[in-house]
């Protein structure tokens, strides 16, 4: 944690000089979403014993029985389905020492205004359960993405976005986005509670770890991989040559996970939005070579001229071939549609590259980082230490 906490500069900075750098501090972290992409990094990185504002006790919610790959993790492991009031109520209700509150779940929908209705309900029902009942609550922390500047997917290509980079103070598009309804939510909760700050987050695409992410583009492409080389094809980029050429940026997981940690306790951060990315760029045809020889891929790159691949055509029949994998080398189970979210990486490697800026994060003193081509490496080392894909 060190890596990037000792580096800080503005609030925690102050405190680390005056020696009160949040020594025998005690919180108590809700992280709503916890077997997601960004959760499953918030349960990793909090408990550690240099975590800023620590000792940490973190309790994790999410909706399915707690999984195999999320055992290892010191945390206390609530099985809630957010989207039921009266659930939610009875068990969130009862977590008096909640001192912060990590939210990085979300729910799909297929329009906007389903999106809309179904996000703005499970993060009332969080909020209003826990903030009249958490006496000691401090922060509440928001994790949206860079949608926030593009508009919904059913609208990309339809409206005008703003011009790249993008920065936090950037206007509100005139258009109905979820992100926006959530910002509002979280604005009228917190203030009905003194004290309590707000935090909000908005990634790119996030390279992590977790099989159950709706957008899980780190273990789609490997999966895409693994399948390739069991099938003896070459590994042909699923998106536009522009998106192979331009450049592109990315967000770690645990980088992500590290910037919210330093936003719910650092007073420089409070009450504001943060972009989050690696802070490098990469091009496609560079990290596309890095993927294919983690997979000991020969073949790979664009497909032929006026040719473009679709992972969800080329993949709606491979579940046997998935199951087959997933047997030879002793994976853990589970089924090609659960890991492999195809519509996802079409649209991402299909889409006009986009960036935001970092510099508000930085002047506000996070200065973490990743390098992206070892990020992609590590994550990939990962899923295959835990047996979420193949060797």
């Amino acid at each position: 944690m060190s890596r990037w906490w000792a580096g800080a500069i503005g609030g925690a900075k102050q405190q680390s000089e005056n020696g009160n750098a949040f020594r025998g501090h005690h919180s108590v972290a809700l992280v709503i979403g916890v077997t997601g992409i960004v959760g499953n990094s918030l349960a990793e990185i909090l408990p550690l014993s240099d975590t800023p504002g620590g000792p940490w006790k973190v309790y994790g919610v999410a909706r399915r029985p707690r999984p195999n790959w999320n055992l290892d993790h010191p945390v206390e492991y609530i099985q809630c389905d957010i989207s039921n009031t009266a659930e939610t109520q009875a068990k969130l209700s009862q977590l008096t020492d909640v001192t912060h509150i990590f939210y990085v779940t979300w729910a799909l929908r297929f329009t906007e205004a389903e999106n809309i209705e179904a996000n703005n309900l499970m993060f009332r029902n969080v909020l209003q359960a826990v903030i009249p009942n958490a006496p000691n609550l401090k922060h509440v922390c928001l994790q949206t993405g860079l949608k926030h500047y593009v508009g919904p997917f059913e609208l990309v290509g339809k409206i005008e976005p703003h011009d790249t980079p993008y920065t936090e103070d950037l206007p509100r598009l005139s258009a109905p986005n979820f992100y926006y309804d959530l910002e509002d939510i979280l604005a009228g909760e917190v203030a009905k509670k003194e004290g309590v700050t707000w935090s909000v987050h908005r990634p790119h695409t996030i390279l992590g770890f977790s099989p159950y992410s709706l957008m899980n583009i780190m273990g789609t492409l490997c999966v895409y991989a693994a399948i390739c080389k069991h099938e003896g094809m070459p590994l042909l980029f699923p998106g536009t040559e522009s998106v192979w050429d331009a450049y592109s940026i990315a967000s770690d997981a645990d980088l992500i996970a590290e910037q919210e940690i330093w936003a719910a306790v650092d007073p420089n951060a409070r009450n504001e939005a943060f972009n989050i990315h690696n802070g490098d760029v990469f091009k496609w045809k560079h990290l596309w070579k890095v993927l294919a020889e983690q997979f000991g891929i020969k073949k790979y790159g664009l497909p032929e001229s006026g040719k473009k691949v679709s992972l969800t055509e080329l993949m709606k029949d491979k579940g046997a071939v998935w199951e087959k994998i997933v047997k030879d080398n002793q994976l853990l189970p589970n089924k090609l549609e659960e890991v492999g979210v195809w519509w996802f990486a079409d649209f991402v490697l299909g889409a006009e590259s986009i960036i935001s800026c970092m510099n508000k994060s930085k002047e506000h003193g996070f200065l973490g980082f990743r390098n992206s081509k070892n990020s992609l490496i590590s994550w990939v080392d990962k899923l295959k230490a835990h047996k979420i894909e193949s060797r």
